[in-house]
């Protein structure tokens, strides 16, 4: 015979997390440290391209597109 009875339902204040869910907490919070100094590191790694760099590509871009649309008037002529 199974006896049913009415569920034991604890107070609102004696439910907490306990220690397993601080220690989720501390984890997700040292993994989040270390993947934010890779990040830092793996950024400053990054060599951007200068403006003059960009300004010397464009200029030897339209050099070569001249001397594309001109082929008899080079350097070597």
């Amino acid at each position: 015979m199974l006896l049913v009875g009415p569920l034991a339902v604890p107070d609102d204040e004696a439910v907490s997390p306990g220690v397993l869910g601080f220690l989720v907490v501390v984890g997700i919070g040292l993994a989040l440290v270390f993947l934010l100094r890779s990040m830092n590191k793996q950024m400053k790694k990054i060599q951007a391209p200068r403006d003059e760099d960009i300004k010397q590509a464009e200029w030897e871009a339209r050099q070569a597109a001249d001397h594309a649309q001109k082929p008899g008037k080079g350097p070597e002529d």
